[in-house]
């Protein structure tokens, strides 16, 4: 079984189609995507209606559900001012573009689901099993006190827009980072593939897991300048989308 999982596309749709278009070539058999596919970038409905059109199944993210539910904070948990301000305008922007069927999309999509693939059992969420916008870091010790209380043996996540997949004992927590708005220092969209293997030995049969972590490259200027054109969303985004950090 072959799972491409998707994250935190924020409104880009020129990173969303050219990650599509990768997948494709991947021989996958199915897509699951963590959240977000709103905020920050230029491209709301756009990016809606092509998960819609694909059919990928989508949990719920901090940024959808703020939208969906006409909220007045993204959720985002900026320590700085600055970031807060700037999310702020995000939102303004991202409600006025939406349409009122996309909201309805949004606040309806689930908040985690649980799929079971060759005896492996996976929890799919946005941040954490704990919270929508709970940042799961690499090597930290909210990932690890997660982990800790994992009832199934993998748990993919998004948020923290840096895809990684490390062990917690025989637990597995993959981060499927961003399409949209990666925070990796490159501008590449990125995304993983969670291959699950049937494997045969002395008759007994157990499963394997392998993670890829894949990178995509698309026409990131062409959303940058849109960022700058427009006359509600800050231009520091634009910055941010050039060069893929989170500052």
């Amino acid at each position: 079984m072959r799972i491409a999982v998707i994250s935190d596309i924020h409104s880009n749709i020129y990173a969303l189609d050219k990650v599509l278009l990768d997948i494709d070539k991947k021989n996958v058999d199915m897509i699951v995507c963590t959240g977000d596919l709103v905020g920050y970038g230029t491209r709301p409905n756009e990016v809606i209606h092509r998960i819609k059109e694909e059919n990928i199944l989508t949990i719920m993210g901090n940024y959808d559900d703020a939208i969906g539910n006409s909220k007045i904070v993204c959720g985002c948990d900026y320590p700085d001012p600055k970031d807060a301000h700037n999310a702020g305008l995000s939102m303004h922007f991202t409600g006025k573009e939406i349409t009122e069927e996309n909201k309805k999309y949004l606040r309806n999509l689930p908040k985690e689901v649980v799929l079971i693939f060759n005896n492996k059992t996976i929890r799919f969420v946005h941040g954490s099993t704990r919270a929508i916008n709970e940042y799961l870091k690499e090597n930290s010790k909210e990932a690890d006190e997660v982990m800790n209380e994992l009832v199934e043996d993998i748990l993919v996540c998004g948020h923290t827009h840096i895809p990684y997949a490390k062990y917690h004992g025989e637990k597995l927590l993959v981060n499927a980072g961003s399409v949209g708005k990666p925070k990796t220092n490159r501008p590449d969209a990125n995304y993983v593939i969670i291959d699950i293997k049937n494997n045969d030995e002395l008759s007994k049969t157990y499963s394997s897991v392998e993670v890829e972590i894949i990178e995509v490259e698309y026409n990131f200027e062409k959303l940058a300048k849109e960022i700058e054109e427009n006359e509600i969303l800050p231009n520091k985004f634009a910055r941010l989308i050039r060069e893929g950090n989170s500052k």
